[in-house]
């Protein structure tokens, strides 16, 4: 009951804080359109038509502060009932990106409608509009030709949106740098980089270049470590040291735990310890995490198993054999 109560209070001061200023000035408006008339009998006529048309407009203009106002409260709905900050938030991903290109749409929209009425207020646009229609395909065809690549960048916009091969806080490797989508728009994509860099890059890159996004379907990942040693090395006694480094570690899932040879060279032999986390970020703790301790461990309990160079001298072997 106190969670419903803290909910029904939290979305009534929602509702007061983006509607309270556009509903007040809306009812004003509306006020002075329904009363002007009666109480301005007197009013000389053009005075009469300017003010009543400069009410009208502001009518406009405030229901269209309002339905933008209700857009950005969608939006903080949204943000809350799915939130990027739970560990698999691949549903809360799709929904929010989506939303976030739509919501550019939708606020465009109600600027051209809100426009397109305060046009039909004044008479002289009334009688020109034919005209205007008429006028609309020759000047779309020039405007297309003459911004094909702006235009297709917008579409590339809306294509991300609906397909959604990136969505927001998506892990990417782009141009080799790793980052996260931090913001998508009609034309362009942020990633931000680990070092806090700011990737930018249009929309028609996604379309047409290829990248890997590690969190496409799932967040979760498997992480890996190289480690070279000498042939002396005991491979159980590394696995069983692997894992007590993953049973303490608090980047693990406890999904995969394996320790491979996958390479022999003629000096030392290579190790690949394969791990799983839950997200990209967890990935690359644990790396660090066992890549360290391993080392730690080889330099303290078997040095000898480091790599190393082996050099064979032919006159020990001859005074050897001579003895």
């Amino acid at each position: 009951m106190d969670r419903y109560d803290q909910d029904s209070a939290e979305w009534r001061e929602d509702l007061i804080r983006f509607f309270l200023k556009p509903s007040f000035f809306m009812t004003l408006i509306l006020l002075v359109l329904v009363f002007f008339p009666i109480v301005g009998v007197n009013v000389p006529k053009s005075l009469f038509q300017f003010v009543m048309s400069a009410f009208r407009i502001a009518f406009v203009a405030t229901c269209g502060w309002f339905l933008i106002r209700g857009v950005y409260l969608l939006e903080k709905v949204f943000t809350k009932h799915f939130n990027l900050d739970s560990s698999d938030n691949l549903r809360a991903r799709k929904i929010q990106t989506q939303f976030l290109v739509f919501k550019r749409l939708l606020i465009i929209l109600v600027f051209i409608v809100a426009f397109c009425f305060v046009l039909m207020g004044f008479e002289n646009f009334r009688r020109i509009g034919s005209a205007l229609l008429a006028s609309v395909g020759i000047a779309g065809v020039i405007i297309g030709l003459a911004a094909q690549k702006t235009v297709g960048t917008l579409f590339a916009g809306i294509h991300l949106a609906i397909s959604q091969p990136i969505r927001m806080d998506d892990v990417l490797i782009v141009e080799g740098e790793w980052g996260r989508v931090e913001e998508i728009t009609f034309t362009y994509v942020v990633l931000k980089i680990w070092d806090s860099r700011r990737l930018i890059l249009p929309t028609t890159y996604f379309l047409e270049k290829p990248f890997q996004n590690w969190t496409r379907t799932s967040a979760d990942l498997l992480a890996y470590v190289y480690i070279y040693a000498d042939y002396t090395l005991s491979i159980d006694q590394m696995r069983k040291v692997l894992t007590d480094i993953l049973e303490q570690s608090e980047w693990w899932d406890h999904r995969v735990n394996v320790l491979q040879v996958v390479d022999c060279t003629e000096k030392t032999m290579q190790l690949r310890a394969l791990m799983s986390a839950s997200n990209s970020s967890d990935a690359w703790e644990l790396r660090c995490e066992v890549r360290e301790q391993l080392l730690v461990w080889m330099q303290n309990n078997v040095p000898e198993a480091l790599p190393r160079f082996r050099i064979e001298s032919f006159l020990e072997k001859e005074e050897g054999a001579a003895l």
